[in-house]
Formats: C-alpha cells, sequence, structure tokens
C-alpha cells in the first residue's frame, strides 16, 4: 500500500475519532496552538453525553476556548495540566482540574512516570515521505509519541513544517481527521511606558554577540525592541515569540557567535501570531528541538554572556520568587524559569533577569514584599535568584547577604 492510500485509509472525522478513545483512558494532547481543537470537541461532546466516562486529559498551556473545559464535560473528563493558562487555571482553583508542578525542562522524563493511552496533536501536514511534523510544539511530543498506544492527528494546513524536531510517520498513526481551523494566536502586547523602561534598562547591560532567552508579556516585547540595534545576538529559547522575529528581521540577530547551532535559531515552542510560525516554515536557520535539550542548564550555559529574561508576580526581601501562584490561587505553573536561571547563572558572562513593573492594580499592591503571600509557589528559589529588575533599577542579589538584599530591593 502507497504511503497516499494508507493516508487515505486512516482518515476520518473528529467523531469517528473520539469513538475510540474509551472510559477510563489517559488521553495526552499537545500544547498551546497544537491542541487539537476539532478532537477535543468531539471528545467534549461524548463526556458530555456520558458516552465516555472517567478519562484523564493531560493538556499544557490551554490558550483556546475548549468544550472539555464546560461543566457537562467535566463529569467525565478530568483535565491535569503541566502549565495551565485562563480558563484551566479557574478550574484547577475549584478543584475541577489538576496540576503536575514540574520545571519544563523534566517533562519528557515525566512523562515515563504518566499512563499515555491516547496522544492527540495538531500537525503539519503529511510529506512526500509519509511524515507530519509537530511544527511549533516540539517540546515535549517525543516523548509522548514513543508512549502512546494510540495517536490521533489533526492535520492543519496552517501549522508550519519545522525541519527539525519530532515528526510522526503515517505507519505510526491510527487516524488523521483534516482540519482547517485557524490555530489559536496571542495577539502581540501592548508596550506601556513602565514596561519600555524596564526593557531598556535591561538592554543597557546586553553585550553585542549574547545569546538570549525571553517569554512572553510587555516586558520582554519591550525588552526585544531595545535590541534592535544590537549586533551578533544568538537565540536560544525555550518560546520563540513575535519580538524575535523583529530582531532577525532588524539584522540584530545572526546566531554567529554562539558555539553551538551556529547560525540558527534554536527553540522548543512557538506561537503567538501568524509572523512566528511562518518563519520556522521550511526554514533551516530555525532549529525546533526538544524541550529536554533546549531547556537542559549544562546546554543553555554552553553559551557565553547568555542573557536569560522572565517575569514574576512577586518577590520577597529572601529573593524567592513566586511566577506561578497569587498564594494559594493558582495562576499559571513553573515553565522554564528555573532552567534558565541556573542556566545563565552558568554561562561565563551570563545574567539572568526576573523582571516586572514593581506594583499591580493601579499601585495598590506592591509586588516586592518583606515576604511571599502565604501559600505562594516559589518558582525561583533565594539561593538561585540572580537580578530582579523593575521601573526603578536593578538588584543584583546573587552572592549579597540578606540585609543588602533587603536594601537593594527597596532602594
Amino acid at each position: 500500500m502507497d504511503l497516499k492510500e494508507l493516508y487515505l485509509k486512516k482518515r476520518m472525522s473528529a467523531g469517528d475519532i473520539a469513538s475510540q478513545i474509551g472510559s477510563g483512558e489517559c488521553v495526552h494532547t499537545d500544547l498551546a496552538a497544537a491542541i487539537p481543537p476539532g478532537i477535543i470537541q468531539a471528545l467534549a461532546k461524548r463526556a458530555k453525553s456520558g458516552e465516555v466516562k472517567d478519562v484523564k486529559l493531560y493538556t499544557s498551556l490551554d490558550i483556546g476556548q475548549y468544550e472539555c473545559l464546560d461543566e457537562e464535560a467535566l463529569k467525565n473528563i478530568t483535565p491535569i495540566s503541566w502549565f495551565s493558562s485562563g480558563r484551566l487555571a479557574k478550574m484547577i482553583n475549584a478543584a475541577r482540574a489538576d496540576i503536575i508542578p514540574c520545571n519544563y525542562s523534566s517533562m519528557p522524563a515525566l512523562h515515563e512516570l504518566t499512563p499515555v493511552d491516547v496522544m492527540v496533536a495538531v500537525v503539519s501536514p503529511m510529506d512526500r515521505h509519509g511524515y507530519f511534523s509537530t511544527g511549533g510544539s516540539a517540546s515535549f511530543s517525543q516523548s509522548v509519541i514513543d508512549r502512546a498506544k494510540k495517536i490521533y492527528l489533526e492535520v492543519c494546513p496552517w501549522m508550519p513544517r519545522a525541519l527539525t524536531g519530532p515528526i510522526i510517520h503515517i505507519s505510526q498513526v491510527d487516524g488523521v481527521f483534516e482540519s482547517e481551523a485557524p490555530l489559536v494566536e496571542l495577539p502581540k502586547p501592548p508596550i506601556d511606558e513602565i514596561s519600555k523602561k524596564i526593557g531598556e534598562l535591561m538592554a543597557e547591560e546586553v553585550p553585542n554577540g549574547a545569546t538570549i532567552q525571553m517569554g512572553i508579556g510587555a516586558v520582554p516585547e519591550a525588552f526585544g525592541m531595545a535590541l534592535l540595534d544590537k549586533k551578533d545576538m544568538g537565540i536560544h529559547t525555550e518560546l520563540l515569540t513575535e519580538s524575535m522575529i523583529d530582531m532577525i528581521e532588524a539584522g540584530a540577530v545572526t546566531n554567529l557567535q554562539k558555539p553551538i547551532h551556529r547560525g540558527r535559531t534554536v527553540a522548543t515552542l512557538a506561537f503567538g501570531s501568524k509572523k512566528v510560525l511562518d518563519y520556522i516554515n521550511d526554514n533551516p536557520a530555525c532549529e525546533m528541538l526538544t524541550v529536554d535539550y533546549v531547556n537542559n542548564p549544562a546546554v543553555i550555559a554552553m553559551h557565553p554572556n547568555f542573557i536569560s529574561v522572565n517575569a514574576a508576580l512577586e518577590v520577597d526581601f529572601y529573593g524567592q520568587v513566586c511566577a506561578e501562584s497569587g498564594g494559594t490561587r493558582h495562576v499559571s505553573g513553573s515553565g522554564g524559569q528555573l532552567d534558565y536561571v541556573r542556566g545563565a547563572v552558568a554561562s561565563k558572562g551570563g545574567c539572568s533577569y526576573i523582571a516586572f513593573s514593581s506594583t499591580a492594580k493601579d499601585d495598590t499592591i506592591t509586588k516586592i514584599k518583606p515576604t511571599l503571600t502565604p501559600g505562594a509557589c516559589v518558582t525561583t528559589g533565594k539561593n538561585e535568584v540572580d537580578c530582579i529588575v523593575t521601573e526603578y533599577g536593578i538588584a543584583r542579589l546573587r552572592g549579597k547577604p540578606l540585609s543588602e538584599r533587603t536594601k537593594a530591593l527597596i532602594s
């Protein structure tokens, strides 16, 4: 049987795929824009009608609106998140869903401890060799592919074909559903004056030829914009963002000073806008690699002058960073913050910045406190923190006693 015949034989509707998922099974989605909306909607419909029960749905970075989180579906589906946002975070706080604490780099290894009955994911169209690409989602896909008993794919023409990263052959697949649903996007955040100031403060410290990692949000976007006049910058990041593409197009990024993956941008996840995904598509200068490699602190530390920029919800006078909860209220997850703090600090000339505005809710709440809010999760501990940045300046905490840390944070 040739590849096209095999593909046609495995082509199904979303409903047909959902009917193959049995009660009591553990279903793993890919993350962010690679969570398959059509298949998840069909599974939610079966759960609402009671056709399937006691399904555990492992997912991450739920940036879309998924019917599996509707009240009727939750009677028969238990969502379990590795890193949540929006609606799923609310479900976790209401004890209708659960969260697995982890660093992003450890997720592939943790899949070995987790049952994987079914994998569902959005992928690029099949190529002439019979392979699908996970596109903008390389991070933990391979570990799920390797362990899944059944694999169902939502094939989308908008998912880019990455030239590196996980691939799935049609012979490995149990069913494919063709969809033209648009990939979930996050608009580029507006940059306010405080974020601009914070970004500029950090950019002044960044030498030409440095390699950077940054997250998503107004402060990282401002930081990226402030780097547009730099030269020979490199990118080695968990998340590829639109501001990074702007830096590449402006000529600020060449990746030529990197000691490994020279001349290539390296990331493990990409989403946000069409511009980001278009950059990945068939691009030999962009390598999408698994998160246990990209976020490995030892790999990060190979890059001299590695600069890491991540966010926080609050920081205490010890230097403890909370980036994932408001007291006992769950917000998101640990992500890769600690991976990059460790890697940047170990890099020769490197620096880890935890950057955020100093207040919230119209200046009524300070984010720098004597102690964290009771119940708050510690994302980066006092023994690992490097620099804290607000609009008032940079507090360099690493290697300083507690009394000096306090002075630096409140000055």
